[in-house]
């Protein structure tokens, strides 16, 4: 008769617990912890920082934002193929400029990157429901963030001036990007309610700042690139006709 086959004692014993994190005990090393913790605050607000002023006073509302031809919105994230909310809140200030007569043409720039997913499309989708023609709304597929929408903006569809819409926490490193690949922008900040999203997109864009400032300090191609493209060009000249 075979015996049965117990399990090594090693296996009966429970699992060993991690080791207890321990915080500097010396009031010197509680000093350098501190110092440490502080300087990296620091050095993350720094780009943020240099954003808000870099923008300066090229931030404002609908109301304020001045006349230009084009319109460039952000893709913010789709939910069951529609605008999440706040994409939303961005495609109604776009809608609202068109309507005031402060733009004549709306580029929508976001990520089309798989079949199943296209920002594009469904932020089009959006402003012709609210009153924008098909004809005034020109597709970006290829905004895979902030600043391959801005040098896309400036190379493949020829845009030099524009009003960027987004929200309050993005539209100051929206507006350095694009200043940074050449377009004379004037952002629309708009605004949210200060919920648990919110306060998401504000803590991640301190650490998107700090990705933008190499970005426009080295200015690195985007993405996908691609030829020149006659879009904006082409739904101005359908406002002429």
């Amino acid at each position: 008769m075979k015996e049965p086959r117990w399990p090594a004692r090693s296996a009966l014993r429970p699992p060993a617990r991690p080791a207890a994190l321990r915080l500097p005990r010396t009031r010197r090393s509680q000093r350098v912890l501190v110092q440490g913790l502080m300087a990296a605050c620091v050095l993350a607000l720094v780009p943020a920082t240099w954003m808000r002023l870099e923008a300066g006073d090229r931030v404002g509302t609908a109301a304020e934002a001045p006349a230009r031809e084009v319109a460039v919105v952000f893709g913010a994230g789709l939910w069951k193929g529609r605008p999440t909310p706040y994409l939303a809140h961005r495609l109604d200030a776009a809608a609202e400029l068109y309507r005031t007569g402060k733009v004549k043409v709306v580029l929508v720039t976001g990520d089309n990157s798989r079949v199943e997913y296209d920002e594009p499309d469904a932020m089009r989708t959006y402003l012709t429901g609210r009153g924008v023609p098909d004809e005034r709304i020109v597709s970006d597929y290829a905004g895979f963030d902030s600043w391959d929408s801005c040098v896309r903006a400036k190379k493949i569809f020829g845009v030099d001036r524009a009003v960027l819409v987004s929200q309050g926490f993005h539209i100051h490193r929206a507006v350095t990007l694009c200043r940074s690949a050449g377009i004379d922008a004037y952002g629309v900040g708009v605004d949210e309610p200060r919920d648990a999203t919110w306060y998401y997109g504000g803590s991640r864009e301190l650490a998107a700042s700090g990705k933008a400032a190499l970005d426009a300090l080295l200015r690195p191609d985007p993405r996908f690139l691609g030829p020149e493209e006659q879009g904006v060009t082409e739904a101005l000249d359908a406002g002429v006709r």
